[in-house]
């Protein structure tokens, strides 16, 4: 097996919410870290993947909202400081992956599933390899603990439940 860097500079750790029942609020997890270890990445299904986010770093373009979110109301990061994610079974589908691990959020463990896409595979101006991917999931926030919401006056409420998670990676070779 080999170990593989992600390029943080390259890869984001993102998600989205329905606000008010009419838009999305969009926002990523700026510090994390992953481990990625594959015999060869042209096929994820000898892979271990393993992400750590901290979700103090959270970040919606909002202090205020990030401040909320960071409270007991949602993921009450004095004590809960992480969000983990452990690959457990990895199938090629077609073209394609879906990449099925235990995520933990709030103490909460639940299967999920990503569905993952190979970007390609390349050489960098310093002739090191790089590997694309993207994945995406959606979960019931409400299944992990996240239940805080507001009813609001015209019906509907505040915060979507489902959230969609987008995970858009680069990784190299580890040195």
């Amino acid at each position: 097996m080999t170990k593989w860097t992600v390029d943080q500079a390259h890869s984001t750790v993102g998600f989205e919410v329905k606000h008010m029942m009419v838009s999305k609020v969009k926002g990523q997890f700026d510090e994390y870290t992953a481990t990625v270890e594959a015999a060869d990445l042209t096929d994820l299904t000898t892979a271990n993947i393993a992400f750590n986010f901290d979700v103090a770093s959270i970040n919606t373009h909002s202090t205020d909202r990030d401040n909320h979110l960071k409270s007991a109301d949602f993921f009450d990061v004095e004590n809960f400081s992480d969000i983990t994610f452990q690959s457990t079974a990895i199938v090629k589908d077609g073209e394609d992956y879906k990449v099925t691990g235990d995520l933990t959020i709030k103490g909460v463990t639940k299967a999920v599933t990503f569905d993952v896409e190979f970007g390609g595979k390349g050489l960098d101006p310093w002739g090191n390899e790089v590997y694309g991917f993207e994945a995406e999931a959606k979960i019931n926030r409400e299944e992990f603990g996240l239940t805080w919401n507001t009813t609001l006056e015209t019906g509907g409420v505040l915060v979507g439940k489902d959230i969609k998670i987008k995970v858009e990676l680069e990784v190299n070779p580890a040195a």
